[in-house]
């Protein structure tokens, strides 16, 4: 998730919140994907319903540019095996899109496609390592 996170930072996740909403567009997200064992780290950024494409390295949800702020103006974002660059995807209900911020190096859902909420594990909450860095995951807002 680098440049938001880095591999030397630790994080909780907590696990309650998704018993009482659904999960957001911008939740940072601990879940386990379909092409690994491992658990991953990646942002929700698209939700049940929406439809979603790859114009020119950025992503559009119903069509309207996804502005993100936490990402630098030249992150490039290419098509993969789900979701190519110029095709669109509508996400289907109980799923959802997850994708890493380091868009150039991150095996994520443009490669095996959404995935459902039962697979969540939790939503990042607190950084508590290294302590210069210690404090709640900001929220971002679209």
């Amino acid at each position: 998730m680098s440049p938001t996170y880095l591999d030397s930072e630790f994080l909780l996740t907590e696990k309650v919140s998704y018993y009482l909403h659904e999960p957001k567009r911008g939740d940072v997200v601990v879940f386990k994907p379909p092409v690994s064992e491992d658990e991953y780290i990646k942002r929700i950024i698209a939700l049940p319903g929406d439809t979603v494409s790859i114009i020119n390295g950025k992503f559009y949800i119903n069509g309207t540019l996804l502005k993100e702020s936490y990402l630098g103006p030249d992150v490039y974002a290419s098509g993969s095996t789900y979701l190519e660059e110029g095709t669109q995807k509508t996400i289907p209900e109980g799923n959802y899109l997850m994708v890493g911020d380091n868009r150039e190096h991150s095996s994520d859902s443009r490669s095996w496609g959404p995935v459902t909420k039962g697979v969540i594990a939790g939503r990042a909450w607190i950084i508590y390592w290294p302590p210069k860095k210690a404090g709640v995951v900001k929220p971002v807002a679209y």
